[in-house]
């Protein structure tokens, strides 16, 4: 086990049991901070290896750390497994629920977890049989599509002592990751007025679903004024009961996102002063909630390099004719401008007419280089406050067809296919590759922190949690 490859023949004798973790959990999908079976199916496989498990942390009944071997350096693998509310999904270029309106993995976590798990187990492996010293993690994350189930863990300190993190996520590309993504506030908006009847008595109302809609119309003229990397979004939950009664209450739920923490918050607040403002116009009163933040992603590009370095070595990804034809049925479902792996990056004049060629791919088997690496990814993750902790990579790679759009029925279509399942197998070999490196040669680890800590400005991690903030808890269904 010393060498690299026998790393890669262990991986490649166990595929049986990791697709068939992921296809447990695509088949049983759970939303944020309800997935008991699949946290209880990974944590289950890594204790029967040998792993030490731990379970609640953040408070959260679905998040556990299961860890192996002893000392430092100490390497942590995040993985994830929630899924989308109504993405239920077959195995088919077409949509069709399994279930209708149930949930379903339109974000890959299926495979992303089970990624990050086989990638801990062949550490182990390897730390075991060299006898090399060091201490690896998985982290069973629950509720990322939330964005704040890293974050309550990162609150409690369960990712303090790691000397480096690695992650990855499902793409329609092989990239390492050199680009940042925004930070988000997760915030509710109630108002309550005074129940009238509409037609007889208007003048005694007072309209807190009027208070909603003002607000609404204030934050999208605020559009004009905040920089191109701000998003601001919303539902309306509540709007009243009958159009013939005065609504007494009414509710709104935003995200407010941005790059850098100052002006998250700033915009943040300016969201709340519109909703105050929303209240006096309506006399109505008004009750703010954060129900939970995540900070913006710092990739560390030098650990982004050592998986570029282990992805050249892998090669490209050997997808079959079978998987390109469905991939190309499942793009035939979406316009040609739909087609998006190489989207908002700068590329190299050398690379254009390879980028050309690629795009024009079903499926795009080869990797490659971060070479943007000012690109700000507009949506966010709870990734993000773990990077500001020590020094983490994202990877990409691709397990989705070039015009899958992101969380939709195609890429739930996707995941639970054998097109989903190398992707995965590609993501846990480069991983367990840079967690190689990184046990055997110390300086790599130096080279990861000294970046880390120039790009933080040695500052500590905050998190945007206040103390009285705690994660919600639900009991198993039919438990």
């Amino acid at each position: 086990m010393r060498n690299r490859q026998a790393i890669l023949d262990w991986l490649a004798a166990e595929i049986a049991a990791f697709t068939g973790m992921a296809d447990d959990i695509w088949s049983h999908p759970e939303t944020a901070f309800h997935e008991h079976r699949a946290s209880r199916l990974q944590a289950g496989y890594l204790e029967a290896t040998g792993f030490r498990v731990r379970w609640g942390l953040g408070g959260m009944d679905t998040a556990f750390i299961a860890e192996w071997g002893k000392g430092r350096p100490v390497i942590g693998l995040l993985g994830e497994y929630d899924a989308l509310a109504g993405l239920s999904q077959k195995r088919q270029p077409m949509p069709m629920p399994e279930v209708e309106g149930g949930p379903g993995h339109g974000c890959g976590h299926n495979l992303l977890g089970t990624a990050c798990v086989a990638s801990a187990a062949a550490l182990r492996r390897w730390l075991e049989v060299t006898g090399q010293r060091g201490t690896v993690r998985y982290y069973g994350c629950p509720a990322e599509e939330r964005v704040t189930g890293k974050v309550f863990m990162a609150r409690d300190g369960a990712f303090a002592d790691l000397d480096a993190a690695l992650n990855w996520h499902p793409g329609s590309l092989n990239m390492p990751g050199k680009d940042r993504a925004v930070g988000v506030r997760d915030l509710t908006f109630r108002f309550r007025g005074r129940t009238a009847h509409a037609g007889g008595a208007p003048h005694l109302g007072r309209s807190a679903l009027d208070a909603v809609e003002l607000m609404n119309v204030g934050v999208n003229y605020l559009r004009e004024h905040v920089t191109e990397k701000v998003r601001i979004h919303y539902v309306v939950t509540r709007g009243g009961e009958l159009p013939n009664v005065v609504p007494e209450s009414a509710e709104s739920w935003y995200f407010v996102r941005a790059l850098e923490p100052d002006e998250l918050e700033q915009v943040t607040t300016r969201v709340k002063r519109i909703a105050e403002g929303a209240a006096l116009m309506t006399e109505t009163s008004l009750e703010a909630t954060l129900n939970g933040a995540c900070s913006s992603v710092l990739n560390n590009h030098y650990l982004a390099d050592l998986h570029f370095r282990a992805m050249e070595g892998l090669g490209p990804i050997a997808f079959s004719d079978d998987e390109r034809s469905f991939a190309r049925e499942l793009n035939a479902q979406f316009p040609p401008e739909a087609v998006r792996p190489f989207e908002g990056l700068r590329i190299p004049p050398g690379m254009r007419e390879r980028v050309a060629s690629a795009v024009r791919e079903p499926l795009i088997a080869e990797n490659w280089p971060a070479w943007d690496e000012d690109r700000v990814e507009t949506g966010s993750t709870d990734v993000g406050d773990v990077s500001w902790i020590t020094p983490l990579s994202m990877l990409s790679t691709a397990c989705f067809p070039t015009a899958s759009p992101g969380h939709s029925w195609a890429e739930t279509a996707a995941a639970g296919t054998s097109i989903g399942h190398k992707g995965m197998l590609h993501a846990a070999r480069i991983m367990a590759l840079v967690g190689i490196d990184l046990y055997a040669d110390p300086a790599h680890l130096e080279n990861a922190r000294r970046e880390f800590v120039e790009r933080t400005g040695g500052k500590p991690y905050r998190s945007p949690l206040p103390d009285s903030l705690i994660a919600p808890r639900y009991p198993e269904q039919g438990g």
